[in-house]
């Protein structure tokens, strides 16, 4: 069991020291302020996730849309 907690706890470290500075490393290229790099990632992670959700709920409009537009026929069994 140790063993793992010491694996996962690399993988942490791993990931701090070389994921984390990703977003400092861009805005050095692109020559902007490391925050407004990180607003970027995380406004465009809220919009990806409510483009999602809107196409969802648009889903969903269309099939109760169909059903209330389709005539449903009674069935044999119905008596």
């Amino acid at each position: 069991m140790p063993e793992k907690i010491a694996r996962v706890i690399k993988i942490k470290y791993f990931f701090e020291k070389y994921g984390f500075h990703v977003s400092s490393r861009l805005a050095d290229k692109l020559g902007m302020r490391v925050t407004s790099v990180r607003l970027f990632f995380i406004y465009i992670s809220f919009v990806t996730v409510g483009l999602w959700f809107g196409v969802y709920l648009t889903i969903a409009f269309w099939l109760k849309f169909k059903d209330l537009i389709r005539a449903k026929r009674t069935s044999v069994f119905d008596l």
